[in-house]
């Protein structure tokens, strides 16, 4: 909850500029790269959740861990919202 509170900015960043740019791109024509990114944020999650990595590393870790699912998050309703808006 710490992380949070002090997170909050960056989180609502990630998922602005995720909004920004999956509403600019759309939905990717190969889903090879957002399947690899998913994957790369539940690895990412897993070591923080996990602790191992200790200090300054450590907070590093658990921010990217909470910042790529809401970028992610911010893509994907992006380009939703753009494959909504194409449709004739």
């Amino acid at each position: 909850m710490l992380l949070l509170t002090a997170f909050w900015p960056g989180l609502a960043g990630a998922g602005a500029l995720g909004l920004v740019v999956g509403g600019l791109v759309g939905w990717p024509a190969r889903p090879a790269v957002p399947l690899a990114l998913c994957g790369l944020a539940a690895l990412l999650a897993a070591l923080a959740l996990a602790g191992i990595v200790p200090g300054l590393l450590g907070l590093w870790l658990e921010g990217a861990g909470l910042l790529l699912p809401a970028y992610l998050l911010g893509c994907a309703l992006g380009a939703l919202a753009r494959h909504r808006v194409a449709r004739p």
